[in-house]
């Protein structure tokens, strides 16, 4: 059985994200989509939530389970048999971190392979973290994220309002 890892800190969820996990599932017998924590970036949601909003808009993907871990990826890929590690790239910038990130997962994990798959052209600029700065602005992202992952962001705010 060929396992895949999709890892990310999917906060939130984009339209990106979704058309890699599509694109990706169908390479795999299973896939899964690993909402890790990065305690560098500033978490919107927490990792179940976004465990939660993902198994939500990938809910037709019968061969995909969402999960989360605080583990190294690598040794997440040991535990689950998984032989491979899916990236998406959007562009040049991503290459560099990305080849560090593959560089160094395969010295911590010989076994391991990294697979890149270049982001569909009409995601190639999006980013979670554009879609946090537009949705704190008021603008409009029904064009990023699917309408669950929309509602979510504002109920998130109205709840964190009456706290």
């Amino acid at each position: 059985m060929k396992i895949g890892i999709y890892p990310g800190s999917f906060d939130p969820v984009t339209f990106g994200h979704i058309d890699i996990i599509e694109r990706a599932s169908k390479m795999f017998d299973k896939l899964y989509v690993l909402v890790s924590f990065n305690n560098a970036k500033n978490a919107f949601f927490t990792p179940e939530e976004r465990v939660e909003i993902i198994k939500e808009v990938i809910k037709p993907l019968k061969n995909v389970e969402v999960i989360s871990s605080s583990k190294l990826t690598v040794e997440v890929a040991k535990e689950l048999g998984a032989t491979a590690l899916i990236r998406g790239l959007r562009a040049v910038t991503d290459f560099e971190y990305e080849l560090q990130m593959a560089s160094t997962n395969r010295t911590l994990n010989g076994d391991i392979e990294t697979i890149f798959l270049m982001t569909n052209t009409q995601y190639s600029y999006l980013s979670s973290h554009l879609v946090k700065e537009i949705f704190a602005l008021h603008g409009n992202i029904s064009h990023f994220v699917p309408k669950y992952v929309e509602d979510r962001l504002i109920k998130k705010v109205k709840e964190e309002k009456t706290k």
